[in-house]
This record gives C-alpha cells, structure tokens and sequence, in this order.
C-alpha cells in the first residue's frame, strides 16, 4: 500500500472514531461569554497602553540623542 493512501486512510478512521469529549453543545451566539468577550477586550487595550508607552518613550529617547530637546 502505498503512504500516502496509508495516510488518507488513517485521517479517515481518527476522523471517525474521536470527538471532542469538551465541547458537548454548540455555544450560543445570542449569549456571549462575558468573562472571555471582557479578557479580549482588556488585553488589547493593556497591549495598546503599552504599545503608546513605549512609542514615547522612544520619541523622547529620540529626541535626546539627536538635541531636539
């Protein structure tokens, strides 16, 4: 038998034979999971606080070394 039908052959039966024990309904769109809609959201805006930080930072360091301020 040639590998890659062995390997066509063996995605098929795992396909078949295993399913995600975790998930045991489909999760409902018209109620969010507000613990994880509100990690999403206060991480991107720590990230885009820091991100600012360090964009003056920069600017100020900039700045310094080439006497504009």
């Amino acid at each position: 038998m040639p590998l890659g039908r062995l390997f066509l052959r063996t995605s098929t039966v795992n396909r078949m034979v295993s399913r995600n024990s975790f998930i045991a309904s489909k999760p409902d769109p018209s109620k969010p999971n507000m613990l994880r809609v509100g990690l999403a959201f206060g991480s991107t805006a720590v990230l885009w606080a820091l991100l600012f930080k360090q964009h003056s930072t920069d600017l100020h360091e900039y700045k310094t070394r080439n006497g504009l301020e």
